[in-house]
């Protein structure tokens, strides 16, 4: 009998602390409170998405501008080995056989 009493005031305790945090979320207008969760989901997965969607944004922004970067670097590259040697031939490269 007692265990049965105390599981009744757990319960009606719980129950209780359930009403206050809703009344306390929620006031009044507690047929609202489904309308209210429903609304707050869409706009956090609005928001969400909204991130999703300016990381992708800057992701490739950042990759177009290091395409470009490298595009650049290697113009420059090409350039300097065309001031150096202006026939078109590359410098010759010491070969990795011993022999000079």
């Amino acid at each position: 009998m007692a265990r049965d009493y105390d599981s009744q005031l757990l319960e009606s305790v719980a129950v209780r602390r359930r009403r206050m945090r809703d009344a306390l979320l929620f006031g009044a207008r507690r047929s609202r409170r489904t309308v209210d969760e429903r609304l707050g989901k869409v706009f956090a997965g609005i928001a969400i998405a909204a991130v999703m969607c300016a990381g992708c944004v800057g992701w490739s922004f950042l990759q177009a501008t290091l395409a470009k970067q490298k595009a650049e670097q290697k113009k420059q590259q090409q350039q300097q080995e065309q001031l150096y040697n202006p026939s078109g031939t590359s410098a010759p490269t010491p070969s990795r056989s011993g022999t000079p």
